[in-house]
Protein backbone atom coordinates (compact mmCIF):
# COMPACT_ATOMS: atom_id res chain seq x y z
CA UNK A 1 0.00 0.00 0.00
CA UNK A 2 1.20 3.80 -0.84
CA UNK A 3 2.03 5.94 1.75
CA UNK A 4 -0.55 8.24 1.39
CA UNK A 5 -3.40 5.11 0.89
CA UNK A 6 -1.54 3.60 4.41
CA UNK A 7 -2.30 7.32 6.25
CA UNK A 8 -6.04 8.04 5.26
CA UNK A 9 -6.89 3.92 6.05
CA UNK A 10 -8.02 4.61 9.92
CA UNK A 11 -7.50 1.38 11.79
CA UNK A 12 -9.81 -0.18 14.85
CA UNK A 13 -9.41 1.35 18.31
CA UNK A 14 -9.86 -0.65 21.44
CA UNK A 15 -13.93 0.36 21.63
CA UNK A 16 -16.64 0.25 19.61
CA UNK A 17 -16.50 3.28 17.26
CA UNK A 18 -12.93 4.65 18.12
CA UNK A 19 -10.23 4.31 15.05
CA UNK A 20 -6.66 4.81 14.86
CA UNK A 21 -4.83 7.34 12.41
CA UNK A 22 -1.56 7.16 11.50
CA UNK A 23 1.42 9.32 12.23
CA UNK A 24 2.32 10.99 9.05
CA UNK A 25 6.03 11.87 10.52
CA UNK A 26 8.97 13.36 10.85
CA UNK A 27 8.73 13.43 14.76
CA UNK A 28 8.86 16.98 16.39
CA UNK A 29 6.99 18.33 13.95
CA UNK A 30 3.00 19.55 13.38
CA UNK A 31 1.09 17.84 11.70
CA UNK A 32 -0.32 18.57 8.77
CA UNK A 33 -4.38 19.82 8.98
CA UNK A 34 -5.55 18.20 5.95
CA UNK A 35 -4.40 14.39 8.19
CA UNK A 36 -6.96 15.27 10.41
CA UNK A 37 -9.66 15.96 7.76
CA UNK A 38 -9.22 12.99 5.53
CA UNK A 39 -9.06 10.57 8.58
CA UNK A 40 -12.09 12.61 10.78
CA UNK A 41 -13.87 11.77 7.38
CA UNK A 42 -12.34 8.40 6.90
CA UNK A 43 -13.52 7.58 10.81
CA UNK A 44 -16.94 8.50 10.28
CA UNK A 45 -17.67 7.19 6.94
CA UNK A 46 -16.56 3.66 9.09
CA UNK A 47 -19.94 3.85 11.15
CA UNK A 48 -22.19 4.86 7.87
CA UNK A 49 -23.18 2.54 5.32
CA UNK A 50 -21.92 2.54 2.42
CA UNK A 51 -24.56 4.02 0.12
CA UNK A 52 -24.35 7.38 2.00
CA UNK A 53 -22.29 9.35 0.65
CA UNK A 54 -20.23 12.29 2.61
CA UNK A 55 -21.90 15.42 1.79
CA UNK A 56 -20.20 18.32 4.09
CA UNK A 57 -18.03 18.16 6.54
CA UNK A 58 -16.76 21.26 9.44
CA UNK A 59 -13.44 20.86 11.54
CA UNK A 60 -12.46 22.61 14.21
CA UNK A 61 -8.34 22.81 14.94
CA UNK A 62 -8.50 23.34 18.37
CA UNK A 63 -4.71 22.34 18.97
CA UNK A 64 -1.65 21.47 17.04
CA UNK A 65 -0.79 17.75 16.62
CA UNK A 66 2.29 16.26 16.44
CA UNK A 67 3.02 14.37 13.22
CA UNK A 68 4.99 11.53 14.97
CA UNK A 69 2.32 10.21 17.20
CA UNK A 70 -0.91 8.14 15.81
CA UNK A 71 -4.07 9.87 16.28
CA UNK A 72 -7.16 8.68 18.00
CA UNK A 73 -10.72 9.16 16.83
CA UNK A 74 -13.63 8.66 18.33
CA UNK A 75 -16.88 8.78 16.70
CA UNK A 76 -20.53 9.57 18.08
CA UNK A 77 -23.20 8.72 15.96
CA UNK A 78 -25.18 11.68 16.35
CA UNK A 79 -28.42 10.85 13.85
CA UNK A 80 -29.43 8.06 11.48
CA UNK A 81 -32.16 8.45 9.14
CA UNK A 82 -33.68 6.75 5.89
CA UNK A 83 -31.96 8.89 3.60
CA UNK A 84 -28.97 10.53 6.02
CA UNK A 85 -26.74 10.15 8.72
CA UNK A 86 -24.61 12.79 11.03
CA UNK A 87 -21.48 11.74 12.77
CA UNK A 88 -19.17 13.83 15.12
CA UNK A 89 -15.67 13.02 15.38
CA UNK A 90 -13.02 14.07 17.94
CA UNK A 91 -9.23 12.99 17.52
CA UNK A 92 -6.91 13.22 19.93
CA UNK A 93 -3.37 12.80 20.76
CA UNK A 94 -2.19 11.48 24.49
CA UNK A 95 -5.29 12.47 25.64
CA UNK A 96 -5.48 15.79 24.64
CA UNK A 97 -8.41 17.32 22.47
CA UNK A 98 -6.70 18.34 18.87
CA UNK A 99 -9.91 18.43 16.46
CA UNK A 100 -13.57 18.62 16.89
CA UNK A 101 -15.82 17.72 13.61
CA UNK A 102 -19.15 16.91 12.27
CA UNK A 103 -19.93 15.33 9.14
CA UNK A 104 -23.17 14.61 7.36
CA UNK A 105 -24.08 11.36 4.88
CA UNK A 106 -26.97 11.35 2.52
CA UNK A 107 -28.17 8.60 0.10
CA UNK A 108 -28.23 10.43 -3.12
CA UNK A 109 -31.23 12.29 -4.58
CA UNK A 110 -32.62 13.45 -7.63
CA UNK A 111 -33.06 17.53 -8.22
CA UNK A 112 -31.90 20.30 -10.35
CA UNK A 113 -28.30 20.85 -10.88
CA UNK A 114 -25.49 23.73 -11.63
CA UNK A 115 -22.29 24.08 -11.28
CA UNK A 116 -20.41 23.57 -14.78
CA UNK A 117 -17.45 26.21 -15.47
CA UNK A 118 -17.04 27.04 -18.62
CA UNK A 119 -13.65 26.52 -19.14
CA UNK A 120 -10.66 25.23 -17.34
CA UNK A 121 -8.11 28.20 -17.06
CA UNK A 122 -5.10 26.39 -18.37
CA UNK A 123 -3.42 22.92 -19.41
CA UNK A 124 -2.52 21.25 -16.17
CA UNK A 125 0.14 19.01 -18.35
CA UNK A 126 1.52 22.26 -19.52
CA UNK A 127 2.50 23.56 -15.92
CA UNK A 128 6.16 23.16 -14.33
CA UNK A 129 5.73 20.30 -11.11
CA UNK A 130 5.92 23.35 -8.19
CA UNK A 131 4.72 21.08 -5.18
CA UNK A 132 2.94 22.72 -2.78
CA UNK A 133 3.98 26.52 -2.11
CA UNK A 134 5.83 25.99 0.65
CA UNK A 135 7.72 23.09 3.09
CA UNK A 136 4.97 19.84 3.42
CA UNK A 137 7.06 17.70 5.32
CA UNK A 138 3.91 15.64 6.07
CA UNK A 139 2.85 14.64 2.63
CA UNK A 140 3.99 11.55 0.45
CA UNK A 141 5.04 14.24 -1.90
CA UNK A 142 6.68 11.85 -3.91
CA UNK A 143 2.86 10.20 -4.97
CA UNK A 144 0.83 13.43 -5.57
CA UNK A 145 1.69 15.52 -8.24
CA UNK A 146 1.09 19.58 -7.50
CA UNK A 147 1.37 22.45 -9.63
CA UNK A 148 0.40 25.77 -8.54
CA UNK A 149 -0.67 29.15 -10.36
CA UNK A 150 -0.75 32.55 -8.03
CA UNK A 151 -2.80 34.72 -10.72
CA UNK A 152 -3.00 38.83 -9.88
CA UNK A 153 -4.06 39.77 -13.47
CA UNK A 154 -7.69 40.44 -12.61
CA UNK A 155 -6.95 42.79 -9.65
CA UNK A 156 -7.01 39.85 -7.04
CA UNK A 157 -5.12 37.51 -6.07
CA UNK A 158 -6.18 34.11 -6.81
CA UNK A 159 -4.62 31.11 -6.13
CA UNK A 160 -5.02 27.89 -8.94
CA UNK A 161 -3.55 24.71 -7.20
CA UNK A 162 -3.53 21.86 -9.78
CA UNK A 163 -3.15 18.44 -7.93
CA UNK A 164 -3.70 14.91 -8.93
CA UNK A 165 -2.75 11.03 -7.22
CA UNK A 166 0.32 9.20 -8.88
CA UNK A 167 -0.61 6.02 -7.22
CA UNK A 168 -3.72 3.77 -8.39
CA UNK A 169 -6.17 3.91 -5.99
CA UNK A 170 -9.26 1.32 -5.71
CA UNK A 171 -12.16 2.51 -7.44
CA UNK A 172 -14.26 3.17 -3.87
CA UNK A 173 -15.52 6.39 -4.19
CA UNK A 174 -15.29 7.57 -0.51
CA UNK A 175 -11.26 7.06 -0.60
CA UNK A 176 -11.30 9.89 -3.49
CA UNK A 177 -13.48 12.40 -1.20
CA UNK A 178 -10.74 11.78 1.93
CA UNK A 179 -7.93 12.47 -0.32
CA UNK A 180 -9.81 15.36 -1.85
CA UNK A 181 -10.58 16.53 1.71
CA UNK A 182 -6.69 15.71 2.80
CA UNK A 183 -4.77 17.78 -0.27
CA UNK A 184 -7.25 20.54 -0.49
CA UNK A 185 -6.00 21.68 2.67
CA UNK A 186 -2.59 22.39 1.84
CA UNK A 187 -1.60 26.31 2.48
CA UNK A 188 -4.83 26.96 1.76
CA UNK A 189 -4.84 29.70 4.55
CA UNK A 190 -1.84 31.29 2.45
CA UNK A 191 -4.07 33.69 -0.32
CA UNK A 192 -5.30 35.38 2.71
CA UNK A 193 -1.71 36.88 3.39
CA UNK A 194 -0.98 37.04 -0.45
CA UNK A 195 -3.35 39.86 -0.86
CA UNK A 196 -1.08 41.66 0.95
CA UNK A 197 2.29 40.75 -0.32
CA UNK A 198 3.11 38.47 2.75
CA UNK A 199 3.16 34.72 2.94
CA UNK A 200 3.36 31.25 5.37
CA UNK A 201 6.80 30.95 4.38
CA UNK A 202 7.85 34.16 5.12
CA UNK A 203 6.57 33.53 8.88
CA UNK A 204 6.31 37.29 9.57
CA UNK A 205 2.45 36.42 10.60
CA UNK A 206 1.39 33.69 12.61
CA UNK A 207 -0.50 31.71 10.82
CA UNK A 208 -2.77 28.14 10.77
CA UNK A 209 -6.34 26.70 9.83
CA UNK A 210 -8.87 26.95 12.61
CA UNK A 211 -11.81 26.00 11.08
CA UNK A 212 -12.22 24.27 7.88
CA UNK A 213 -15.07 22.95 6.06
CA UNK A 214 -15.40 21.17 2.62
CA UNK A 215 -19.23 20.42 0.62
CA UNK A 216 -19.04 17.68 -1.76
CA UNK A 217 -21.38 18.26 -5.15
CA UNK A 218 -19.97 15.61 -7.38
CA UNK A 219 -18.08 12.39 -7.36
CA UNK A 220 -14.09 13.27 -7.06
CA UNK A 221 -11.20 11.69 -9.15
CA UNK A 222 -8.14 11.63 -6.97
CA UNK A 223 -6.20 9.92 -9.74
CA UNK A 224 -7.24 12.23 -12.51
CA UNK A 225 -6.62 15.87 -12.22
CA UNK A 226 -8.53 18.28 -10.15
CA UNK A 227 -8.08 22.08 -9.78
CA UNK A 228 -8.59 23.78 -6.30
CA UNK A 229 -9.29 27.64 -7.32
CA UNK A 230 -9.14 29.95 -4.06
CA UNK A 231 -9.54 33.78 -2.80
CA UNK A 232 -9.62 35.82 0.46
CA UNK A 233 -12.70 37.42 0.35
CA UNK A 234 -12.43 39.23 4.34
CA UNK A 235 -9.73 39.79 6.95
CA UNK A 236 -10.08 41.15 10.26
CA UNK A 237 -9.10 40.99 13.55
CA UNK A 238 -6.10 38.90 12.72
CA UNK A 239 -8.02 36.56 10.94
CA UNK A 240 -8.65 35.68 7.09
CA UNK A 241 -11.55 33.59 5.38
CA UNK A 242 -10.56 31.78 2.28
CA UNK A 243 -12.84 30.14 0.03
CA UNK A 244 -12.27 27.93 -2.91
CA UNK A 245 -14.00 25.55 -5.93
CA UNK A 246 -12.43 22.11 -6.14
CA UNK A 247 -13.11 21.48 -9.65
CA UNK A 248 -12.79 18.49 -11.65
CA UNK A 249 -11.20 17.58 -15.05
CA UNK A 250 -14.40 18.01 -17.00
CA UNK A 251 -14.63 21.43 -15.10
CA UNK A 252 -17.33 20.78 -13.06
CA UNK A 253 -17.76 22.40 -9.57
CA UNK A 254 -16.95 18.82 -7.11
CA UNK A 255 -17.04 20.33 -4.08
CA UNK A 256 -16.65 24.09 -2.14
CA UNK A 257 -14.08 24.64 0.49
CA UNK A 258 -14.36 27.19 2.83
CA UNK A 259 -11.26 27.87 5.61
CA UNK A 260 -10.83 30.32 8.66
CA UNK A 261 -7.20 30.91 10.09
CA UNK A 262 -5.21 33.14 12.09
CA UNK A 263 -3.23 35.41 9.82
CA UNK A 264 -1.80 37.62 12.98
CA UNK A 265 1.21 39.78 13.02
CA UNK A 266 4.10 38.49 15.27
CA UNK A 267 5.37 40.63 18.37
CA UNK A 268 8.19 42.40 17.84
Amino acid sequence: MSALLRLLDVGSGDSEDSWIGAASGPEGKRAFGGQFMGQSLAAAARTVEPAKRPVNMHLQFLRGGEAGDDVDYSVERVFDGRTASARRVVSRQAGRVITAATVSFSLPLPGPEHGHAAALPEDPETLPRTGPPGPAPSMPLDEIDIRVVDDRSAGEFVRRLWWRVLVPVPEDPLLHDVIAAYVCDVYMIDPALQVHGHSMVARTHRSGTTDSSIWFHRPVRADRWNLLETRSPAAARGRGVITGSLLGADGGIAATVVQEGLIAEREQ
